[in-house]
This record gives structure tokens, sequence and C-alpha cells, in this order.
């Protein structure tokens, strides 16, 4: 029997895009267990616990593509910089979750492209046209929505996941500094940074672990989150990041169903109205910035 090359192209075309829902999904979930986990224990035990669980799965990749690697960097005050804003961002992100449904979190984080579309004329020299700045303009609009303006909008989680999510862009935007730096390099210095961070924050709020089932948990938290983040690796090296990014959305769904079955979290009003301006308004900017990209592989200057 043999396979056609249309059947081996279709399968091929399907793979990238099941990836990177099976990695959403399992982000959901590992940010699930993190909110339950850090209504238990300490947040500096569950970062340090998380990190270490990761690292199980990370030294060996480290491991065979040699530690040389990690030796020769580029522009190591960038690199420190990155693993500054993803440290915060992880411990924003599990403080925040403590106090706010899972899918308000998720809400700010996903907003995180918006601010990095704001950002880039002032710290990446991109040239940002009337359609993205009008895009971001709602994407803030939408955040404002979601945080309800009154006087719990300045409420510490609040602050917090905004900080947070702030955190998280300037990672992203950080990032872009240092594409030569392979992938198993960033995840490992991000990695190092948080356990270092936890373990010094950990003595503070240790609480003995109650169970096998926390332990175990505790554990997956890590595992779970480097499996996801490989995962979302390889759907965007087999698929054209125009198929598979916007389907990063998904874990906004996945959010409010596990908020809702774990948490017996209900959806606000000004949340689901928000969060649909913010992935709009996130899903404009990603096609526009693939249209010129597009474009300008043809044209040497293109108006936005």
């Amino acid at each position: 029997m043999t396979i056609s090359s249309a059947t081996v192209l279709k399968t091929a075309s399907m793979t990238g895009p099941m990836l990177m829902l099976l990695g959403m999904l399992m982000f959901a979930l590992n940010d699930a267990m993190g909110k339950w986990l850090v209504a238990n224990y300490g947040l500096g035990q569950v970062v340090l616990i998380r990190s270490l669980a990761a690292l199980i799965l990370l030294v060996p990749m480290v491991w065979k593509a040699g530690f040389g690697n990690l030796l020769a960097v580029e522009r190591p005050g960038m690199q420190f910089f990155r693993v500054a804003f993803s440290t915060a961002e992880v411990f924003c992100f599990y403080y925040a979750v403590m106090y706010l449904p899972l899918a308000d979190v998720m809400t700010y984080w996903l907003a995180a492209p918006i601010y990095v579309a704001a950002c880039s004329p002032f710290l990446l020299g991109e040239k940002v046209g009337w359609r993205r700045w009008t895009a971001i303009a709602v994407g803030f609009v939408g955040v404002i929505i979601t945080l309800e303006p009154s006087s719990a909008m300045f409420s510490m989680p609040a602050v917090i996941s905004i900080v947070g999510s702030a955190a998280f862009a300037f990672m992203l935007i950080s990032g872009r500094f240092l594409r030569g730096t392979p992938d198993s390099a960033l995840v490992f210095f991000q990695v190092v940074g948080a356990g270092i961070a936890g373990l010094a924050f950990a003595p503070m709020d240790w609480s003995p672990i109650a169970s096998s089932r926390d332990l175990l948990l505790l554990g997956l938290l890590g595992i779970v989150a480097m499996a996801a983040h490989m995962l979302v690796n390889r759907a965007l090296k087999i698929s054209d990041a125009a198929t598979v990014a916007p389907l990063q959305y998904t874990l906004l769904l996945w959010a409010v169903i596990f908020g809702w079955m774990f948490f017996g979290d209900i959806p606000r009003f000004g949340m689901m109205v928000g969060a649909a301006l913010i992935v709009a308004s996130g899903l404009f900017i990603f096609i526009r910035e693939q249209m010129l990209k597009k474009r300008q592989s043809v044209l040497p200057a293109v108006p936005e």
C-alpha cells in the first residue's frame, strides 16, 4: 500500500495546528494546577518546585545541545533583563490567580502582544501605521473594560496582573533581540532564574506538603509547562506562524472551562466583552504584521 503525496501533505498541514492546540490545553492545565497549589502552598515554594521539575526535562536537552551554548550567549545584559522579566511574570501570574478567576488573569496576559506592538516603535524601531495603532487602542479599551473601572480597579491583584502582563510583554520584546540564542538556552536561563527567586522566597512561607498527590501536582506543574513549551515550539517549526499562532487564543476558552469546572468561576460580562476586544485586537495586529511581511518580501517599502 502506498500513501499519496496529497495525504502526506494534508497530514503534515494538520500536525502543526494540532500540536499548538494541545500545547495550549497543557498550558491551561498547568495554570489551573498552579491556581489550586498557590491556594495551599507558598508562592516561592510552588515556583521553586516547579522550576526543579522543569529542569528534569530541560537538562537532557541542554546536555544534548552542549553546555557550551550556555556560556557563549549573545548580549549577556539583555539575557539578564529577559530572565528578570520572565521571573517577575511568573511570580505575578501565580499571585494574581490566588485572588482572581483564571479567565480574568489569562485575559490580561493575552493583552501582552498589544503591549509589544505599542512599544515596538520606541524599543525596536518598527513602524506602526494607523491601522495597528487603532487596534492597539481597541486592545487597551478591552483591558480597561476587563478591569471594570471602579475602586476595585486598583486592587492589588488587578495591579499585579497588569504588571505581570507588562513583564511578559517586555520578555517577548527582549527575546527579539536574542534571536541568535538557542531556544534551549533561553528556556534554561528562564527556568533557573525563576528557581533562584523561588529559593529566595520559599523559606518565608514554606508549608509541609500534605500528601503524595500534592507532591505529584507540584512536580507536574513544571513538567507540564515544559511539555507545553516543546509542543508550541514544534508547532511553530513545522507550520507557518500565520496558521498556528492565532490558535493561542484557545487558551482563554480553556481558562473559562477550567475556571468553571474546578473553581466555580462564572465569567463576568465585562470580562467577556474586554476579552473579545483584546482577542480581536491581537488577531488584527498579528494578521496585519503577516501581510506587511509578505508585501515587503516583494516591495522594499509598503505604506501602512
